[in-house]
């Protein structure tokens, strides 16, 4: 089962999935008259701007929480399997789908405003599934019940159960005398499934509230332990940049190796900035902010802090070390060898912090993107349940192999993007003709 899991997940996350996320973004960069780089300065000053129309929360906080979710697991752990699997190159491939990212996240949550409707209590929401029935047809609800269905699925947070329990047993238990059965795994995951549901239970606001708080913080302890290996390492951070420029353009391994190295570059940052995943617009659709263009311009930070800054700040460290050349796919391992290898005696015990602090709050936000697709599909009451289908799950979660995780999560995210990107190229004119009103 799960080498045919692994081989669906490798097809459909091949060439079709480069294509869509990487052309599509291109074309909207280019569309939108490379939004991203004439007016990132406007995007930040539109995080100031306080808005009191119809919605659940601030603009920061949308963008704080879609942060929470993508700055988790998959900026170190993923970082890591992409340059397992395809070198220091990958990292460069990854740059290049945040800038593009940024330009698809720009459009996603503009149409997220554009296109919104109610739940039975009547509070309006967001996602790909009204943009498609709102804003293209209402034929197009098997469309939204696709998306909705495999939301479902993708949302589970099954890597960051998985990796967070890998780095308790390795850094914690293990050391202790404590060997790693299921049963060790499966008391981690209840106490981890604890936690989660007290903030889960709270709901969009507690949650968002939370990532607001938490997630500036996060991100500094980790820029900081980053900056202790820049500073002892110096040296090496020339050749780490050279090494990530010149795997990226290998053509002497051939152009099956090179568009080898770039998909799997595309198809972690996928997994990390989720732009074109359709998961933001479910977060931004619940806005206050009532101007489109001004929220699709907070949408498109989040790219450039995952797989911008986070993922660069994960890459150093890995690089430098150089023990990623490994059998297998391995994530987590690999980073923590690497703190170390570098930071001997302390460092992978920090790098466990930064970890445990990005996977929970990863866990806090997708269960609201999931309870929406839940809600979408079965009504509000019955959607509701899906937040114990989603504890449950993270118990599963501690259990099972790294691989079997990975494929399921990226063919889930795979059919989540074939229908918020085949949406947003659809609606793409609307937005360009609000831009040029701008």
């Amino acid at each position: 089962m799960t080498d045919l899991i692994t081989k669906i997940s490798d097809f459909v996350c091949g060439y079709p999935l480069f294509v869509l996320l990487i052309g599509g973004g291109l074309f909207l960069f280019i569309y939108s008259g490379a939004i991203p780089i004439r007016k990132f300065g406007s995007a930040i000053k539109a995080l100031g701007y306080k808005s009191d129309g119809e919605g659940q929360i601030s603009s920061l906080q949308a963008l704080m929480t879609t942060i929470s979710s993508t700055v988790g697991m998959g900026n170190i752990a993923g970082v890591a399997i992409a340059i397992c699997m395809g070198g220091p190159g990958a990292i460069f491939w990854m740059w290049v789908s945040a800038l593009l990212g940024m330009a698809t996240k720009f459009f996603e949550g503009t149409l997220a405003i554009m296109y919104r409707g109610r739940d039975g209590q009547g509070n309006v929401k967001g996602g790909p599934m009204y943009m498609m029935t709102e804003g293209i047809s209402p034929r197009m609800k098997p469309l939204a019940i696709f998306f909705a269905s495999f939301g479902m699925i993708g949302c589970f947070c099954v890597m960051q159960a998985n990796q967070l329990t890998e780095s308790i047993t390795t850094v914690i238990t293990e050391p202790m005398g404590i060997q790693t059965t299921i049963m060790v795994k499966l008391i981690i995951g209840v106490v981890m499934a604890s936690l989660v549901t007290v903030v889960v239970l709270g709901g969009i606001n507690r949650i968002s509230s939370l990532a607001t708080k938490i997630v500036p913080f996060m991100v500094s302890i980790y820029f900081l332990l980053v900056l202790v290996v820049v500073v002892l390492y110096f040296d090496r951070i020339p050749g780490v940049f050279a090494d990530i420029v010149r795997s990226a353009f290998d053509f002497k391994a051939g152009f099956g190796a090179l568009a080898g190295i770039a998909i799997i570059g595309a198809r972690r940052a996928m997994y990390v900035n989720e732009a074109g995943v359709g998961t933001a617009s479910l977060m931004h659709g619940s806005s206050k902010n009532n101007d489109p263009v001004r929220e699709g311009l907070v949408a498109m930070l989040g790219p450039a802090i995952d797989s911008g800054l986070v993922c660069t700040l994960t890459a150093i460290p890995i690089l430098i070390a150089g023990n990623y050349n490994v059998d297998g796919v391995k994530g987590l391992a690999i980073a923590l060898n690497s703190y170390e290898t570098l930071l001997p005696g302390w460092g992978k015990y920090m790098l466990v912090l930064v970890v445990t602090f990005f996977a929970f709050s990863t866990m806090f936000s997708y269960s609201i993107y999931g309870i929406k697709c839940a809600s979408y599909l079965f009504g509000e009451e019955r959607g509701e349940w899906y937040k114990y289908l989603y504890l449950f799950i993270i118990l599963v979660s501690c259990v099972v192999s790294l691989s079997t995780v990975v494929s399921v999560m990226d063919f889930a995210f795979a059919m989540m993007a074939f229908a918020t990107m085949t949406t947003i190229l659809r609606l793409s004119p609307r937005v360009k003709a609000l831009i040029r009103k701008k």
